[in-house]
């Protein structure tokens, strides 16, 4: 890596695999700031994610989780299933975890109304009815994250800047952009046809856009960046 002080990263291993809690230790040992993307073929409240979920307690490390409970093509399966019937338990059985929610479970589940009827509710009111995303189910239950999608945020915009202004310690700027060019060139909405109105888009650029409409410098600056900084403890001057 040309320039490591200015990059960090997580890792994932295969939670179905016997030595994933030894594969992650040593990867956090190694400089690893959190687990993820965890995106397997599991349910979010399973034996193969708990003893993470457990490992990343214990180590002081947050892990980000891919929550889908819809195909995006044929035959690709879910990843991390049963986030709305099941996750209150699992925030309140690990209390000393940081949760990054990511994908379309997590933020199609902020309309009471959703159903795992579809990768995101496509009507703008179905966001009004939200569910807590910040409010704590227990005491015990000590941080939980959102790395913001841009699906999430564009479906109503007067419900997106206020949920922006009250929960904006507790989300994270992210994109999943995999564009090559920073104009939507590659492969960024491949497979991916609830995405696809952002085709031929820099999918980062159109997401920042729209946080930055969405709230105020001070809010904008805390999710693209302070809280992050914050959580993986890196300097604000790094």
């Amino acid at each position: 890596m040309a320039a490591p002080g200015r990059f960090t990263w997580f890792n994932s291993y295969d939670v179905t695999k016997p030595d994933a809690e030894q594969v992650l230790t040593q990867a956090v040992k190694d400089g690893a700031q959190g687990f993820g993307e965890m995106k397997f073929h599991v349910a979010a409240d399973g034996p193969e994610l708990r003893r993470i979920y457990a490992l990343a307690g214990e180590l002081d490390v947050p892990i980000l989780v891919h929550f889908q409970e819809v195909d995006h093509f044929p035959n690709e399966g879910t990843w991390s299933t049963g986030y709305a019937q099941t996750f209150a338990s699992v925030l309140k059985a690990y209390p000393k975890t940081t949760f990054i929610g990511h994908a379309d479970a997590f933020w199609a589940n902020l309309s009471a109304d959703y159903h795992n009827e579809a990768a995101i509710p496509p009507a703008p009111s179905s966001a009004r009815r939200h569910r807590p995303l910040a409010r704590r189910s227990s005491e015990s239950v000590r941080r939980r994250l959102g790395q913001l999608r841009n699906n999430a945020l564009s479906r109503d915009p007067e419900f997106t800047a206020d949920f922006l202004k009250r929960h904006q310690d507790k989300l994270l700027f992210g994109s999943d952009c995999s564009c090559s060019d920073g104009h939507g060139a590659g492969v960024s909405q491949a497979n991916n046809p609830a995405a696809m109105r952002l085709a031929g888009k820099c999918v980062a650029r159109e997401t920042l856009g729209v946080l930055k409409r969405s709230a105020s410098p001070d809010v904008f600056r805390k999710i693209a960046w302070g809280n992050v900084h914050r959580r993986l403890r890196i300097p604000e001057n790094a």
